[in-house]
């Protein structure tokens, strides 16, 4: 049977979706009361990194310790991949090896390369194109904070990067609508909405994307290798600062979020990420408990605990 891989939102039914987040706010519940569940004793997690992380990298790490798994991290300079070892053989090699390798990489293409030759589930943990594992976080923080997001608006103020894509693909699977406004020339790829335009309204305009909105999204503007072009970002995103003025744009009880690192000045205002509207503790917190609902579902028998 072959092994069921996590590289996008679209890998997972929209119900399977929601019945992850479900049992994902239950873990969290259950951890809070300090009662221990293990399911995944004796399964061995391996972590490919290209790219640095804080919260990806500790909240993989301990969600499986906590689940009973160990894990084993490995940097490019730990792996032959960064001596032109084929991503194939990689793939074959380690998949022999252990249970689940989840993959932080620059380009997209090589995590859908190395999914396609490996025995066991592969998990994107980001790529140039997609987050998933972030807006499993995001959506239960709404679903914890405000109820149900079917039907509700999103806004995406900013660079249309792989976090947007994946905000695009969860209005599709679950069933909101998202405004995104970027400047010209920074919007999301046309072929990651070409399938979900009922669910997508591009714009230019920040204001006009919050109008109303239920929720309000930043990232920062310059993501990680694109740091050279800092200095353009700057200049491109003048007036795309999530800032108190913008956020009263919204509907009263809107949540603002943000995936981290966050700029204060920048892409958001301190007075609104560490405002009373701001939910992005928890969504960092979040990572932790989604994550290793998708683990279990991943690798483990279903549960009725």
């Amino acid at each position: 049977m072959k092994p069921r891989h996590f590289l996008t939102l679209m890998d997972l039914s929209a119900k399977e979706l929601k019945r992850l987040l479900a049992r994902a706010i239950k873990l969290k519940a259950m951890q809070q009361r300090g009662k221990k569940h293990m399911p995944l004793t004796g399964k061995t997690m391996a972590m490919i990194f290209e790219k640095s992380s804080t919260r990806t990298r500790v909240s993989f790490q301990v969600g499986m310790a906590q689940l009973g798994g160990t894990s084993l991290f490995l940097s490019p300079r730990d792996t032959h991949l960064d001596r032109g070892e084929p991503v194939e053989d990689t793939a074959r090699v380690l998949s022999r090896m252990v249970d689940v390798i989840v993959i932080r990489a620059n380009s997209h293409a090589m995590v859908e390369r190395f999914a396609a030759h490996s025995r066991v589930p592969v998990v994107n943990a980001l790529t140039d194109l997609s987050h998933p594992c972030q807006l499993l976080a995001d959506i239960q923080t709404y679903l914890e904070k405000r109820g149900d997001i079917a039907g509700k608006t999103a806004a995406w103020i900013g660079d249309g990067n792989n976090v947007c894509h994946s905000w695009i693909d969860a209005a599709h699977q679950f069933n909101f609508h998202i405004n995104i406004a970027t400047p010209k020339g920074y919007e999301p790829k046309a072929e990651w909405y070409a399938d979900c335009r009922d669910h997508v309204t591009l714009s230019h305009d920040p204001k006009q994307a919050v109008q109303k909105a239920d929720i309000v999204i930043t990232d920062t503007w310059a993501s990680m290798g694109q740091e050279h072009e800092k200095a353009e970002r700057m200049k491109a995103f003048d007036g795309f600062m999530v800032d108190g003025a913008l956020m009263k744009l919204a509907r009263k009880n809107a949540v603002f979020m943000h995936c981290l690192p966050a700029y204060r000045g920048m892409e958001v205002a301190a007075e609104v990420i560490d405002g009373p509207q701001s939910v992005v503790w928890d969504e960092a917190e979040n990572r932790l408990h989604a994550q290793k609902a998708l683990l279990e579902f991943l690798l483990a028998a279903p549960s009725k605990k």
